[in-house]
């Protein structure tokens, strides 16, 4: 007996996941190569507002409004960096680490709570964002605790 059927596939549907798992593999690489683009020119931008608002005067000092667009463009960058990993995991290994999407889950609302103005966002807004931080840390928590064992 082959190792088609062994599989319970017939040659024409073993032809077609042949097929769709090397498509999947090239458009992974793709898409690799185009987050390795975003991060590394958002990277470049980062510099450019950093010098930029560095040498308004004053100069080398930077208000809590500016600083507020670095830590976002920082915290950007650090999420693009994390799906860049997810997506080599998912090359080499072929399988998701959840744990990978749950840092770059956590770094994107950490991101939206360093930017957002507070003062401007109804009470309701705040309660969902404060119960997503919560969610979040718990499905963390619980990750980690089930991998431990």
């Amino acid at each position: 007996m082959g190792a088609i059927e062994q599989d319970g596939l017939s040659p024409k549907d073993y032809l077609m996941e042949k097929f769709l798992k090397k498509f999947e593999h090239y458009i992974i690489i793709g898409l690799l190569g185009l987050m390795v683009l975003v991060v590394f020119l958002g990277t470049l931008e980062l510099v450019v507002v950093l010098v930029k608002e560095m040498l308004k005067p004053p100069k080398f000092l930077l208000n809590i409004d500016e600083m507020f667009t670095v830590f976002g463009f920082f915290l950007m960058i650090l999420i693009g960096l994390e799906l860049i990993e997810t997506m080599k995991v998912y090359l080499i290994e072929d399988s998701l680490h959840v744990e990978i999407i749950f840092s770059v889950a956590i770094i994107a609302i950490t991101r939206k709570v360093i930017i957002l103005d507070v003062k401007t966002l109804a009470p309701l807004t705040l309660i969902g964002v404060a119960a997503i931080i919560l969610a979040l840390s718990f499905g963390y928590y619980a990750l980690k605790k089930a991998l431990k064992h």
